[in-house]
Formats: structure tokens, sequence, C-alpha cells
């Protein structure tokens, strides 16, 4: 046999709701946080292959740099 349901107050259901959502807020924070740790990795990663390129290089600093900042694209 069912037992009948308690029936919750609106002030209690707004409250376990604003709890339910500061959880994931602090959960997406987080998340965010992690993803922009790997974003500077992988940036760090990249600007260690392009200084690795350069220095085995046969260009000149200066050709490397004209090409650059070339404004042709």
């Amino acid at each position: 046999m069912a037992r009948p349901r308690k029936e919750i107050s609106l002030d209690e259901q707004i409250k376990r709701q604003e709890e339910i959502v500061l959880n994931i807020k602090e959960k997406y924070d987080s998340e965010m946080v992690r993803l922009k740790d790997l974003h500077a990795k992988r940036n760090e990663e990249k600007k260690k292959e392009l200084l690795k390129a350069v220095a085995n290089s046969k260009k000149l600093y200066e050709e490397i740099m004209a090409f650059i900042c070339s404004k042709d694209e």
C-alpha cells in the first residue's frame, strides 16, 4: 500500500532548489578553472614548439619576424 506523500511547502522547495543550483555552480566554477589550466598548458606547449622550430630554422631572426609581422595574409 502506498503511503501518502508529505506535502513540501514552496519555501522548502525553493530552499532545496537553491542548494542544488549552488552545488552545480560550484562544480561549474571548478571545471572552468580546470579548463583554463588546460588551455594555459596547451599554449605553453605551443610556445615551446614554436621556439624549438625557430631555433632549428635556418632562417634569420629578422626573416622570421618579417614573415610573422607581414600584413599579407
